[in-house]
């Protein structure tokens, strides 16, 4: 039996377990066999405070992991099977069963990809799912956004601050963006279109150098040159093991309460896997001290 069990060892997760175990609460996560979320795939963070020159993605998880043991946390590399919400201790299944008074899911989300080798191989290197992580390590370069939704149109907009040229991909020949976001992209003189194709294959070997395209109308071939991929078409929440059993949107996001509260009294979100708005490593970090502190305050009372 424990006091908390948290569910993911992102940013969010991570955090919630120095908070928690901190505060003297018995505190498990299940971390998952691949454990770190998505910085465990960044390169270099130059966004996250504390880091005057930057830090890879993979060292900082390290990092707020050993801080999470070192305050008393317990982690174990499992693969959460199942959950029951439904009464209470709470249960969580792994390789054998848990229990505990508080949960707290941190389970993230995960963006979509093209599914391409080029692309996996270039991940840090140029292939980037987020223009706010990135942007600055493309000053004055050119390149390529892929997708049409509201996503990939502000990732664009944001773009042009820093890059010199932005190259839109859409397989369609009209945006699914917002008007508002859809009337500032065309009369960008920076960003510009390339409509009915998608990209087949990155190019480059060490870092992106260009995109090979497939006009989905003609079929016909090209290659663009660019020095980087911003990959802007959607991302999917961590929440399959908690369907039917707590409340969600029409994506899948769980949906949050007063700050972290689910529907479920005794059970907190925090980080990506509710938020789709900001998908932030520090604001997945500050949600996770903010579930930590409710759930604590929480057990105080039951």
């Amino acid at each position: 039996m424990y006091d908390v069990i948290i569910l993911g060892s992102g940013p969010a997760g991570l955090t919630s377990a120095i908070y928690t175990s901190r505060a003297g609460l018995k505190t498990l996560v299940v971390a998952g066999p691949m454990w770190g979320g998505q910085l465990m795939l960044t390169r270099e963070v130059e966004n996250f405070p504390g880091f005057e020159n930057g830090i890879l993605g993979p060292e900082l998880m390290t990092t707020i992991k050993k801080q999470a043991e070192r305050c008393g946390a317990e982690i174990i590399y499992e693969q959460a099977t199942a959950v029951d919400l439904k009464s209470k201790p709470f249960k969580i299944t792994t390789e054998k069963v848990y229990k505990a008074k508080a949960i707290i899911i941190a389970t993230g989300a995960l963006a979509k990809w093209l599914g391409l080798e080029s692309e996996t191989r270039l991940r840090g290197k140029g292939v980037s799912v987020c223009a706010t992580c990135d942007a600055p390590f493309f000053r004055n370069k050119n390149v390529v956004v892929v997708g049409g939704g509201d996503t990939a149109i502000e990732e664009a907009l944001f773009l042009t601050n820093v890059v010199n040229d932005v190259k839109i991909i859409h397989r369609r020949d009209k945006l699914r963006a917002n008007k508002w976001l859809q009337d500032n992209a065309f009369k960008n003189p920076k960003i510009s279109f390339v409509w009915n194709s998608t990209v087949t294959e990155v190019l480059g070997e060490k870092k992106v150098e260009g995109v090979k395209l497939q006009n989905l109308k003609s079929g016909e071939e090209s290659t663009l040159p660019c020095d980087a991929v911003f990959l802007a078409i959607g991302f999917k929440p961590n929440t399959e093991i908690f369907k039917n059993q707590i409340e969600m949107d029409e994506t899948g996001y769980i949906i949050v309460h007063d700050e972290t509260r689910t529907n479920i009294e005794g059970v907190f979100v925090a980080g990506d896997v509710a938020d789709y708005r900001y998908r932030q490593a520090i604001a997945a970090a500050g949600s996770g001290c903010k579930a930590a502190l409710d759930a604590e305050k929480y057990l105080l009372k039951n």
